[in-house]
């Protein structure tokens, strides 16, 4: 062979065709024994830094994989979550599915997720297939009120949380945003600045976050020993269209609202247009803080839960059992928090 050519091959990392190398291939180029390279490869402690960097180079050189079909069948475990959720589109959804990833790719696993898009079927078919892939655990978003379809998979071993919503006629771990004192909180505000005429514009009732706000808010109203009006509520869908035609009504006649309390973020955004269009102040409170919202003029108020935070306890909840803890099913319960910025605080205009 030319020098030229030899010098080209001793450039070229080696790669094997037809059979994918094994820690042996590694352990015999690094000039290590095998236990030294697995050791390296699981990241586990007791090579020395120089050991290391040639197990390393010959990992690069021959082109070495983990073959983590072995590993899966020795321990059991695909070092792999799901997490199921609403709308993967949906801003509050965001932070929490991060939050997720971040405390599983910690201990080394993958998340897979998916949306349900509000729809029980579609949940109990992502969380099944989710399942049939062998994930070891679950965090769920619920859309569906009777998770009793789980029973035979938490009983062979698949880990599984609820988050932000309980699961249905099922024990199992939960994190929760405390939305019946938020909501409270939130009227008590509008109350605290002169309203006595409050509207509650919210998502559909049977949505257990859209009940515990209601809730707050009819707790506020009695609290403060004021009447609720029928017409000043109005749950159901959270499409611009319907909140808007909601809104309006609240907002015309002598018994108009001074004040609005959205039940959520995508509420809130359509409020803030409408209250654009009018030549009076209306104030506003709205539950989950959005983008932009302290630019607006006047600063939107609301209450603020932390999806963050309900992701990683949830995760962290996740991994305690996968780790073997197994207490009786837990019910975390986080708080939230006013912020005030403007449009909560406007006086009553009439």
């Amino acid at each position: 062979m030319p020098e030229t050519a030899r010098s080209a091959s001793a450039r070229t990392p080696e790669r094997r065709y037809g059979n994918r190398p094994t820690m042996k291939d590694v352990a015999a180029r690094a000039g290590v024994g095998l236990k030294t390279v697995s050791r390296v490869v699981n990241g586990e402690a007791g090579v020395s830094p120089d050991t290391e960097r040639r197990v390393q180079e010959s990992i690069s050189a021959l082109g070495f994989r983990r073959n983590d079909s072995a590993r899966i069948l020795r321990k059991g475990r695909t070092a792999s979550i799901g997490l199921v959720l609403e709308d993967l589109a949906d801003p509050f959804y965001a932070p929490l599915s991060r939050a997720v990833e971040e405390v599983a790719r910690a201990h080394g696993a993958l998340l897979i997720n998916g949306s349900s898009a509000e729809d029980p079927g579609r949940e109990q078919e992502l969380v099944l297939a989710l399942c049939a892939r062998r994930v070891d655990g679950l965090v769920i978003v619920p859309a569906s009120d009777d998770h009793r379809y789980l029973e035979p998979e938490i009983a062979a071993g698949v880990a599984t949380v609820f988050v932000d919503r309980p699961p249905g006629h099922i024990d199992a771990d939960l994190v929760l945003a405390d939305s019946f004192a938020g909501a409270r909180d939130g009227v008590s505000h509008l109350i605290a600045h002169g309203h006595r005429r409050i509207g509650f514009i919210g998502d559909r009732p049977g949505i257990h976050t859209a009940h515990e706000r209601l809730r707050g808010y009819r707790a506020a109203m009695s609290e403060a020993g004021l009447p609720v009006a029928e017409g000043w509520l109005a749950p159901g869908a959270t499409d611009p269209g319907r909140v808007r035609a909601d809104a309006e009504r609240m907002l015309e006649g002598p018994e108009r609202v001074t004040a609005l309390f959205a039940g959520n973020n995508r509420v809130t955004v359509t409020l803030v247009r409408v209250l654009a269009e009018l030549d009076r102040p209306v104030a506003l409170v709205g539950f989950d803080d959005f983008e932009l919202a302290d630019l607006l003029s006047p600063a939107v108020t609301v209450i603020a839960q932390d999806p963050a935070q309900l992701g990683r306890a949830a995760a962290e909840l996740l991994f305690r059992r996968l780790e073997g803890v197994d207490d009786p099913p837990r019910r975390m319960t986080h708080p939230t928090r006013l912020i005030a910025r403007g449009s909560g605080e406007l006086p009553p205009s009439d």
